[in-house]
């Protein structure tokens, strides 16, 4: 017999016959009637958990990791406020069933059932996965089954205080709200958890307000993986800055006292806290997954002896809430109507074309407060003796630098955060002076995080805020790649839109420093973020382009609530030169505050018909640099700075190469998984003129003289751009 069966056919006859487990007596504030709405609540859950079952089999459902076992989350949520954004470890129906009785108008059985079925009007994804979640209840959906939620619940939890002192237009938490998030016992050992606990304690030993309640639902067990017992509360009851606060979750009474507890000391002292909930797994890790094949079934048959569903009876029985009689009805009750409500559901329609599918990738444009700028005084504050060099040419780093304080001076709301991004000015003097300018507050020192980094910028984004985080190189971005593609991308698309997380991250990266650092601060390889949906990827090539580009990247973060990366090479920030010692040539004057490059706007230099170089970033100063050359050869060329390298400019770069004989591109990225792959591919569907690529070799960077050899060169580039056009001199 299955045991989901062997568990409903227990609390039948056990409830029946008045068999229950014994345990500790009701006790704590919890009363009658919200005893009893949270039992509601956990027998709606067990219903729903049963019918997913029943659903697949059927091919009406596509999801069965149930919450049978952790019913006591409805009384965390009981114990919160709707207004305390909850960010839900995937086990917790309960807390978002309960949490439906405390804000009206909802239809929370009808929702979770169209989201069981991938429905598309299921409200919270519109049928793209079963996700917990709903706009109504403050709840942003999670996908993630490894805990990759709790760095940007931290951010969230800092933007409450953050947002008190600098309030932006698009807030959504109150002052007093917590944050509060949950996981498994197995997700707590994961590094990205781990993490984030320690972004926590690190922020509240420093007496940073972080209102920030963690949740550990602890069923001693990972998929088939077990838990060592005790290894929960050994590992963080005594951690420094985390408050710990532990309770049964098999007791609604015990469960409801430590939650209020645990929140009013995270609401008043405005501190993290870790809640360890003892709960047990029901029916196993999913739908085929079948507990007996790894676990004793002496084991097994022990946790469903302590089903909380049973414990909660006798604790409404002896409190004088709700007779077992009366429980029993309950529980059926909310089997019939979860099965009529069902038989409606399997009837509503689901996507079907690519286009509905993807119709949530970009996230809908908000309004915000048209700005002219800052004014004349501001600005001369700000700036100081900067202004008088504003009228000569400077290098790239600087004119990024005036970039982001003009950008900073006119949107309140744009917070940098990074390692040596605030004190130190970054780690190659980028943000040079933008702490003094702004303060600590917008200029956040973080500790040395990659995953922290960004999670405090998604959270931070969700509370209105636009978010600049900084990852110093390119190579670091590895740590913690996740946070773009498994949090910040999806959010829009997982929520149909409702929930967003804009930001503008800027990298230091790709190659050409001389000597320097090797792999880790040359690091040449896109891929990672041009396979992103709905990530922008923007590389410029110079000083005034870069502050341009960077000005509608703001702009399409802060209005369009795009995931935005800016990615400065390392190489051109002090770059003067091109063709000669000190001719200064590479060098540019920084543009009117007014002026931007378009998302997707191509850069193109000269009108030659013979041969379009194709290139962006070093390749665009490589290629400026072979011009002389071969033009000297009789070719008459085209240079096209590509600058948007996800998604690809294509009707851009079609109108750019148009009338030439042939396209040469050059590209800095590997020959295998690089961005011309994706040219070559384009202009061989569109163009017939003749092409050829100039890549880097599939290698990593070394240090030392060699530290070019991997790459395109501009006598390569001179060499490629003959063989292609021919020679003509």
């Amino acid at each position: 017999m299955d045991r989901t069966t062997i568990v409903h056919d227990n609390f039948l006859r056990r409830v029946a016959a008045n068999d229950l487990p014994s345990g500790a007596e009701p006790a704590g504030p919890l009363g009658a009637a919200l005893a009893v709405s949270i039992y509601r609540s956990g027998c709606l859950s067990r219903a729903l958990d049963l019918k997913s079952r029943a659903m697949q089999a059927k091919r009406q459902g596509f999801y069965t990791i149930g919450s049978s076992g952790h019913e006591g989350m409805a009384a965390v949520a009981a114990a919160l406020r709707p207004t305390d954004m909850a960010f839900l470890h995937y086990r917790d129906a309960a807390f978002q069933i309960q949490r439906g009785e405390q804000v009206p108008g909802q239809s929370t059985t009808w929702d979770m059932l169209l989201s069981f079925a991938c429905s598309s009007e299921d409200p919270i994804s519109g049928g793209r996965h079963k996700v917990l979640g709903s706009k109504a209840l403050n709840i942003p959906p999670q996908t993630s089954t490894i805990a990759s939620h709790l760095p940007k619940a931290v951010g969230a939890a800092y933007s409450i205080g953050a947002a008190r002192r600098h309030r932006p237009d698009h807030t959504s938490l109150p002052d007093d709200a917590i944050i509060f998030c949950s996981f498994g016992d197995a997700s707590a050992n994961h590094s990205t958890a781990q993490g984030a606990f320690n972004t926590a304690q690190w922020t509240s030993y420093q007496s940073v307000p972080l209102p920030l309640l963690f949740c550990c639902e602890d069923n001693g067990i990972g998929i088939s993986t077990k838990t060592p017992r005790g290894w929960i509360g050994a590992t963080f009851a005594q951690r420094p800055g985390l408050k710990y606060f532990t309770c049964d979750g098999l007791d609604i009474f015990d469960t409801y006292a430590t939650a209020q507890a645990a929140a009013d000391y995270v609401r008043r002292c405005r501190k993290p806290a870790f809640l360890h909930i003892r709960t047990v797994r029901l029916y196993g890790h999913a739908g085929a997954d079948v507990a007996t094949a790894y676990l004793p079934k002496a084991e097994v048959e022990a946790d469903e002896a302590n089903d909380p569903l049973l414990h909660s009876v006798r604790l409404l029985s002896e409190s004088g809430a709700m007779r077992p009689d009366r429980a029993l009805k309950v529980y059926t009750g909310a089997q019939a109507r979860v099965e009529r409500i069902a038989d409606e559901i399997v009837t509503r329609p689901h996507l079907e074309t690519a286009q509905e599918v993807m119709a949530s990738l970009i996230p809908p444009t908000r309004d915000c407060k048209p700005s002219n700028g800052p004014n004349v005084e501001a600005r001369a504050n700000a700036f100081g003796s900067d202004m008088r060099a504003m009228d000569e040419p400077q290098p790239m780093s600087r004119l990024i630098n005036w970039a982001l304080t003009e950008l900073m001076l006119e949107h309140s709301e744009i917070v940098m955060m990074g390692e040596d991004v605030g004190r130190k000015g970054g780690v190659y003097g980028v943000t040079q002076k933008l702490y003094d300018r702004f303060g600590p507050d917008r200029m956040i020192d973080t500790l040395l995080d990659e995953q922290s980094i960004l999670g405090l910028a998604i959270g931070m984004a969700q509370n209105g805020f636009v978010p600049m985080p900084e990852i110093q190189f390119l190579a670091y971005l590895h740590n913690a790649e996740d946070q773009l593609r498994g949090e910040a991308a999806t959010l829009p698309f997982f929520s149909n839109g409702q929930y967003t997380n804009p930001m503008v991250l800027r990298i230091a990266g790709l190659g050409y420093q001389k000597g320097f650092g090797g792999h880790f601060h040359n690091d040449n390889s896109l891929a990672v973020l041009r396979d992103i949906p709905g990530l922008i990827l923007a590389v410029p090539s110079n000083g005034a382009d870069a502050a341009m580009m960077l000005r509608e990247c703001v702009r399409l973060a802060r209005e369009e609530q795009r995931v935005v990366v800016f990615l400065e090479p390392i190489a051109l920030y002090p770059m003067r030169d091109l063709h000669a010692d000190k001719d200064g040539a590479w060098m540019r004057r920084y543009p009117d505050p007014t002026e931007r490059i378009a998302f997707g706007e191509v850069g193109i230099t000269g009108d030659g018909r013979d041969v379009a170089i194709v290139t962006f970033g070093n390749g665009a100063y490589l290629s400026n640099q072979a011009l002389p050359q071969i033009e000297a050869a009789g070719i008459n060329p085209r240079l096209v700075d590509l600058r948007w390298l996800s998604p690809i400019p294509k009707q851009a770069l079609d109108a750019a190469v148009k009338g030439c004989k042939s396209i040469l591109v050059v590209d800095e990225t590997r020959h295998s998984g690089g961005v011309a792959e994706v040219l070559m591919a384009h202009f061989h569907e569109t163009s017939e003129a003749k092409l050829a690529r100039l890549t880097a070799k599939d290698s990593f960077i070394p240090t030392g003289p060699a530290y070019a050899a991997t790459m395109p060169s501009a006598d390569g580039i001179v060499k490629a751009a003959c063989e292609l056009a021919g020679d003509k001199s």
